[in-house]
C-alpha cells in the first residue's frame, strides 16, 4: 500500500496525545489582546489546550496519520 500524504496545515495545528485523543489550541488570541479586546481572564483561558470535538476527531486523525 503506499504511504499517505499529511494534511500540512493541521500537522501544525493539531496534536495527538498517548491515549489517541487530538489536541488543538484555542481559537480567537491572534488579535486585539491588549486593552480593548479582550479580557485577562478570557486571555488566560485561551493559553490552555483543548480537545478537538469526537465528530471532528477521525477525519484529523486521517489528516495526521504519521503523527
Amino acid at each position: 500500500m503506499p504511504k499517505l500524504k499529511t494534511h500540512s496545515a493541521s500537522k501544525k495545528r493539531f496534536s495527538l496525545t498517548k491515549n489517541g485523543k487530538v489536541k488543538r489550541a484555542r481559537a480567537y488570541k491572534s488579535h486585539l489582546l491588549n486593552g480593548h479586546g479582550k479580557t485577562t481572564k478570557r486571555k488566560r483561558g485561551l493559553r490552555k489546550g483543548a480537545y478537538a470535538a469526537s465528530a471532528n476527531a477521525a477525519t484529523v486523525k486521517r489528516m495526521i496519520p504519521y503523527k
